[in-house]
C-alpha cells in the first residue's frame, strides 16, 4: 500500500475528503521527522515506537573490490514496533 492507498481508505472510513487526509497524514509525518530529528521517541501506544539511536563506527566489505571500508558512526532512525501490531502480524501465519 502506498501514501494514495493509504488517503483513500482512511477517507473512506472517516467520511472524509481524500484532501484533508492527506494534509493531516503530511503533518503527522513530519511531526514524526522533527520529533526523531531532534533526538526525541514518539510513542504511539500499541503501534510502535519511532526513535533516533547512534550506529557505531564498523568496518565493512565493499562488495565490487570485497576492499575492507571503515564506516564512520552516524545517528540513524529506527522503528519498534509495539505489542499489539507484534501481534496482529504474528497471527497473520
Amino acid at each position: 500500500m502506498n501514501r494514495s492507498e493509504l488517503v483513500k481508505i482512511v477517507a473512506v472510513k472517516l467520511e472524509v475528503s481524500q484532501v484533508m487526509v492527506n494534509s493531516i497524514l503530511g503533518e503527522i509525518i513530519e511531526t514524526i521527522e522533527e520529533t526523531v530529528a531532534d533526538g526525541e521517541e514518539v510513542l504511539l501506544v500499541g503501534f510502535g515506537t519511532f526513535k533516533s539511536r547512534l550506529r557505531k563506527a564498523r568496518k565493512c566489505r565493499n562488495p565490487q573490490n570485497n576492499e575492507p571500508v571503515q564506516v564512520a558512526e552516524t545517528t540513524i532512525p529506527v522503528f519498534k514496533p509495539g505489542k499489539k501490531l507484534k501481534d496482529r502480524v504474528k497471527n497473520l501465519s
